[in-house]
């Protein structure tokens, strides 16, 4: 597929997300399933207010986080600084509607001025990663909670000081993990800590991509990934890696112990990583294989995982996302399909249509914001009695891990002479 192709592709699928954002912004969109009892109560409560620091024009990741926080009609969008040159935050405040003295030139205005106005109720931030921490930081201590597009910061230990800053301030923050918001995935996480699939033995967990196969000098969404002084220590890694690294611990309960990992730049020309492969080794003594990869030829989102038992083994594929395989040791497979009564409370609680219906992306992404946005509610109002199916989003402990699965690979792929590197936090 040629480069022009690609981003013809590219701006038709963001104009569909922008209409549809602006469609569910004034229309009021409201869930469709009543099964987590989360639509009964939507039109009785005060919307939490959402300011944006990046996501201006031409950014992919800021439409979706627009319009997976309005989906529930929970949330709505009342300012924002989407760009760092302020004539494009202007310009993207005019196509969003919003008026013009609650769009910002820079993040730091943002926050000042919503500090004295106290019209926001949380920020969402969808920089690239070298733009997470300070905002994030300022945000904190104006008295904000915060969502943040992964990965949490820009190294481990900007990620260190932030845990320090939340729990000084005392504010939730939410890292949006996209995968860990699908309800097949919450049904895997539920059979395997339930102990159906016995003790952990292997995991394998794969993302190849194949957009990066060719040198893409023109492609904005490249340019940053592949910027050391922007993405950070890894590319590929960073920018994928760290989703099905994160997902492999979520589903499993476990933890990574050790990485053996060979990170490699196979395009001539790049700094940073575009293809990574990862030996694991859990805290159970489980082990494990990642593979990440950005130059796959052919392939587009391809995010798959195999957890392997005792008893029998679960598989989950992101291109087929309703549907769960668990497979027995001593009788016949059984497919789990999203929407049905027989899942588990957490995956019902995160489905919103009846069986045969397929939801995917956007859903699984507002499952993480309503998730995030009904417990910042309920610490607002004192309430003390949430389900702990409102508390699954990931978060501060979740960034930590992910910025310390990123430092601990490269450097274990830099050195020749040590096999095993411990995951330190």
């Amino acid at each position: 597929m040629s480069n022009d192709l690609k981003q013809s592709i590219y701006r038709l699928f963001s104009i569909h997300i922008l209409l549809f954002e602006n469609f569910s912004i004034f229309h009021n969109i409201k869930p469709l399933s009543q099964k987590s009892k989360m639509a009964s109560s939507s039109n009785s409560m005060k919307k939490l207010r959402m300011g944006m620091i990046g996501g201006g024009p031409g950014a992919f990741i800021g439409a979706v986080h627009r319009t997976a926080a309005c989906l529930d009609g929970e949330i709505e969008l009342v300012c924002g600084a989407f760009s760092s040159d302020p004539e494009k935050s202007y310009e993207m405040g005019k196509q969003l509607g919003l008026p013009t003295n609650r769009v910002y030139g820079s993040y730091k205005e943002m926050i000042e001025q919503e500090q004295k106005l106290g019209g926001m109720d949380f920020v969402a931030i969808v920089t690239p990663n070298h733009i997470h921490y300070e905002p994030a930081v300022l945000a904190l201590r104006a008295g904000f909670d915060v969502v943040l597009d992964k990965p949490i910061c820009f190294s481990l230990d900007e990620a260190r000081q932030l845990s320090r800053i939340v729990n000084e301030t005392g504010r939730t923050l939410c890292l949006t993990h996209t995968y860990t918001g699908y309800p097949m995935v919450k049904q895997a996480r539920q059979m395997i800590a339930r102990n159906d699939l016995g003790l952990i033995r292997k995991v394998y967990v794969e993302y190849p991509q194949g957009w990066l196969s060719r040198d893409t000098i023109n492609s904005k969404q490249a340019k940053w990934r592949l910027d050391p002084k922007q993405s950070g220590l890894a590319g590929c890694l960073g920018d994928i890696g760290i989703h099905v690294f994160n997902l492999a611990e979520y589903i499993t309960g476990l933890r990574v112990t050790h990485v053996c990992a060979d990170l490699r730049t196979v395009v001539q020309g790049r700094q940073l990583d575009d293809d990574a492969s990862v030996l694991l080794r859990f805290n159970n003594g489980a082990n494990g294989v990642l593979m990440a990869s950005q130059i796959c030829a052919g392939e587009e989102n391809n995010l798959k995982i195999r957890v392997y038992g005792e008893n029998g083994s679960i598989e989950w594929q992101h291109a087929n996302c309703n549907t769960l395989t668990v497979r027995w040791l001593d009788s016949p497979a059984e497919i789990y399909r999203t929407g049905t009564e027989y899942l588990s409370q957490s995956a019902i609680h995160n489905a919103r249509v009846p069986a045969g219906h397929p939801e995917g992306y956007i859903e699984a992404f507002a499952n993480i914001y309503r998730n995030f946005g009904r417990t910042i509610r309920a610490k607002k109002n004192g309430e003390t009695s949430l389900s702990e199916e409102w508390k699954d989003f990931p978060g501060v402990k979740e960034g930590i891990r992910g910025m310390a699965f990123i430092e601990t690979c490269v450097a274990n792929s830099k050195n020749d002479n040590e096999k095993w590197t411990e995951l330190k936090e």
